[in-house]
């Protein structure tokens, strides 16, 4: 899988008559990956997390075949069609945080990062489940399921937790993915209670 090119950070009217930041973001859905700007002011996590379509603006389409990129202009896409999603914005992540390495399956795509849990967290005691439909993971590597090379690289991304197939990592985690199967390295295996549906991709 290619890595989508990297482009700076444009200035677009803003609400007041100034210039503002527009966001680069890069949609990972079923069958490729979409990249251009967001269309709305905010960051992309509340964007996707509305529940309204999000609006892409001079969108370039990569296949993940290997297919030369194609300029689709705008698009739009269902948060529930996104497995990950990457922007050039600074992302705030928890401080005080314990990281735990993890490996995901989301769709076609093979995930290695790290995932934030609060001090103490217990995955056998927890009683509130996780808010939102995203999750934040950090130092990421992206790659197709069944690839053995390192795949792109991202200083962060925004997993969608309820399409994600399996989970390897430290402790059960399945608190956080519903419906994956979880592995926890050194131990068993389970799968999560489902609390979502299993959501398709793009057409």
């Amino acid at each position: 899988m290619g890595d989508a090119p990297a482009h700076g950070r444009a200035q677009t009217p803003g609400p007041f008559g100034g210039m503002g930041m527009s966001v680069r973001v890069e949609i990972f859905a079923a069958g490729g990956i979409a990249v251009g700007m967001m269309a709305r002011a905010g960051h992309l996590r509340e964007a996707l997390e509305t529940g309204t379509p999000l609006q892409i603006d001079q969108a370039t389409w990569h296949d993940l075949d290997g297919t030369a990129p194609r300029k689709i202009g705008d698009a739009t896409v269902e948060p529930d069609d996104v497995f990950l999603a990457a922007s050039d914005e600074d992302t705030d992540l928890p401080v005080h945080a314990q990281w735990h390495d993890l490996a995901l399956d989301v769709g076609p795509y093979r995930v290695l990062g790290q995932m934030a849990t609060m001090p103490g967290f217990d995955p056998g005691r927890a009683l509130a489940r996780p808010t939102g439909e995203f999750v934040h993971l950090r130092d990421v590597s992206i790659a197709l399921v069944g690839e053995t090379e390192v795949g792109m690289t991202r200083d962060a991304i925004l997993a969608n937790r309820y399409v994600v197939d399996r989970v390897e990592a430290d402790l059960m985690l399945g608190f956080f993915f519903p419906g994956a199967t979880i592995v926890q390295v050194g131990g068993g295996s389970e799968t999560a209670p489902v609390g979502a549906p299993i959501l398709t991709g793009l057409a």
